[in-house]
């Protein structure tokens, strides 16, 4: 864990799916689709926890095939319980993203107020990136 410039806190950590339901609820065409999906993911590294999260896709091109040729953006509700730096509790943020040629990117923003136990008072914002190389996590925020 590192501070930047502004005297936030930087962390980083790798992430893997332990648990993806995703359904459609409306077919546009057999290509282009909206989903919902219910999203369990394992934090591993400074952030050590768990992420639940509930997103909302529109694929604008959907292969049933080969699924990591699909193109999408989404929205997400997320909830992490976590320990950081031996303080720990849970805390909210919103996620907006994009999945192009088999990789997922997102911004993240910690909702204020969402904080609880050790994460009270904690704001920031964050990304993540996901792909065949891995899935990175990282968080800006203060307390």
């Amino acid at each position: 864990m590192e501070s930047n410039a502004n005297g936030k806190k930087q962390v980083k950590s790798t992430y893997k799916v332990v648990n993806w339901k995703e359904d459609t609820w409306k077919e546009i065409s057999p290509e282009v689709k909206l989903t919902k999906a219910t999203v369990e993911f394992g934090l591993e590294g400074e952030l050590l926890g768990k992420a639940s999260v509930e997103y909302l896709m529109y694929y604008s091109f959907f292969d049933g095939k080969e699924p990591h040729k699909s193109s999408a953006e989404y929205i997400g509700m997320m909830h992490i319980e976590g320990k950081l730096k031996g303080k720990s509790g849970t805390f909210s943020l919103d996620d907006s993203g994009i999945f192009e040629a088999g990789t997922a990117y997102s911004t993240l923003r910690i909702l204020e107020g969402s904080g609880t136990g050790d994460f009270k008072t904690i704001r920031g914002t964050g990304k993540y990136r996901a792909n065949q190389e891995g899935n990175h996590f990282e968080l800006e925020y203060e307390l």
